[in-house]
């Protein structure tokens, strides 16, 4: 592994919190990757004050101010090239990537619930009404489908007696900050093979 950090592009919609947690672990050298622009897709969020507060260059491509999607999707992935990644990072962004971004780069993604189960804009919400009593959250890594690329991390929320949507998801979301935050940090610092759907990290794949 070259001591050359891993250069992240970080996606957002909303308030940043995961981002900040990418921010807080990209400052210590020894985390092995480096933020070098947070694009958004709406204008006035906190998750771009946070980036222009902690420096990084930042850009939003909104899709209103393209005539069609496929519009969108190219100049997104156009933006995003510009800044020359090894990795896109999802964190909390809210559009489904199209494939000048997915084919380009890797992209990771965050989802909370145990992927394969509860996949969707309602994870949480649809675990509850299911009746589980775990849940959780999942990094992987996104292709052409929702929800359906390579699972990459996992880690189990217990569902509490009284649980709504917003309470469990507020635990959730503390638990899949960490865990992407650990993820990023294995893929920049060892590399990463994906055989079918099978991830591993480690250049060689072990």
């Amino acid at each position: 592994m070259s001591s050359q950090a891993v250069r992240l592009v970080v996606l957002v919609s909303g308030s940043g919190t995961n981002l900040q947690s990418l921010l807080d672990a990209a400052a210590d050298p020894a985390y092995g990757a480096e933020i070098v622009a947070v694009g958004a897709d709406r204008d006035g969020i906190e998750g771009l004050a946070r980036a222009e507060r902690a420096g990084v260059p930042v850009f939003v491509e909104r899709l209103a101010d393209h005539p069609a999607r496929d519009d969108w999707d190219r100049a997104l992935a156009a933006r995003i090239a510009a800044h020359r990644p090894d990795l896109v990072v999802c964190a909390g962004f809210m559009k489904i990537l199209g494939a000048p971004t997915i084919s380009a780069f890797p992209v990771l993604n965050t989802h909370p619930a145990l992927l394969p189960a509860f996949p969707g804009a309602h994870g949480v919400r649809d675990a509850l009404a299911y009746g589980v009593r775990v849940t959780g959250c999942t990094v992987m890594l996104a292709d052409a489908g929702v929800d359906t690329g390579p699972i990459i991390a996992q880690e189990a929320v217990p569902v509490l007696d009284g649980d709504d949507e917003a309470a469990l998801h507020e635990r959730i979301k503390t638990v899949e900050r960490g865990l992407l935050v650990g993820v990023v940090g294995r893929m920049a610092r060892e590399g990463w093979t994906v055989t079918g759907r099978t991830f591993r990290f480690g250049r060689s794949g072990r």
